[in-house]
């Protein structure tokens, strides 16, 4: 049977290792609550202005869409299918024109997202903070296509509709997808060119921003900024 002394000193120990992974786990909780009470808002901020200004940055600039096979706009599935026959009617310059014009409506449109994007950070409420601190490795994308998504829409709309218009091409693609929507062949969103490539360009831009998100996760020090790392080395 262990002496007195021993059992004594084994308990100081075992007090002593108690004490050190207490305090331990207190430092790690009241830095993590620092973070969020103090820092959260800035290095949050920071890091959705850099990866919505990125994106915006590759995506509105001549050949954002048509020269990035990530995000270039294809003929619609149906029209897509329909091209061996198309060509052959002496139509395939017009469904490459189309193709053109489709992903130059989106490149004009995407710089309108940014005064969007913008005010979406500037209005970051403290809960949704929160969220994008507990909300997994795509919360800052999710956090854009909450906030955006409506507004985006009613900006890219028109303009992508002017775009088009100018082609000359809309009328005919508008025309045929009318026709195949009443057989159930297409849905709402691919019924008109415009309301098609609006939708295209806003998944292409949440995705760019997602690639964004991804790339500061994997390398907050890369970033750039020291609010950014201390926010989000600490969430790794």
């Amino acid at each position: 049977m262990p002496s007195i002394s021993t059992l004594f000193a084994r308990l100081l120990l075992a007090s002593s290792l108690l004490v050190v992974a207490t305090a331990t786990t207190t430092a790690h909780a009241v830095s993590f609550s620092d973070l969020s009470n103090q820092d959260a808002s800035t290095g949050l901020k920071a890091a959705l202005d850099k990866g919505s200004a990125a994106a915006v940055s590759k995506l509105g600039v001549d050949g954002g869409f048509l020269n990035n096979d990530k995000v270039k706009i294809q003929l619609p599935s149906i029209l897509e299918k329909a091209r061996p026959i198309l060509q052959m009617t002496g139509k395939g310059q017009q469904l490459d024109e189309l193709v053109v014009s489709m992903n130059r409506a989106a490149e004009a449109a995407v710089p309108m997202a940014k005064p969007l994007l913008v005010n979406a950070v500037k209005s970051m409420s403290l809960t949704d903070a929160k969220n994008i601190l507990t909300g997994g490795e795509t919360s800052v994308t999710d956090f854009f296509k909450e906030k955006t998504s409506a507004p985006l829409s009613a900006k890219f709309l028109p303009m992508v509709k002017g775009v088009t218009d100018k082609a000359g091409l809309s009328a005919k693609y508008n025309g045929i997808m009318s026709q195949a929507q009443k057989f159930g062949a297409v849905s709402q969103q691919e019924a008109t060119v415009e309301g098609y490539v609006t939708q295209k360009a806003m998944d292409a831009l949440f995705l760019m921003i997602a690639e964004e998100e991804k790339s500061i996760r994997q390398d907050p020090l890369g970033a750039g900024s020291k609010a950014i790392s201390k926010v989000f080395s600490l969430l790794k």
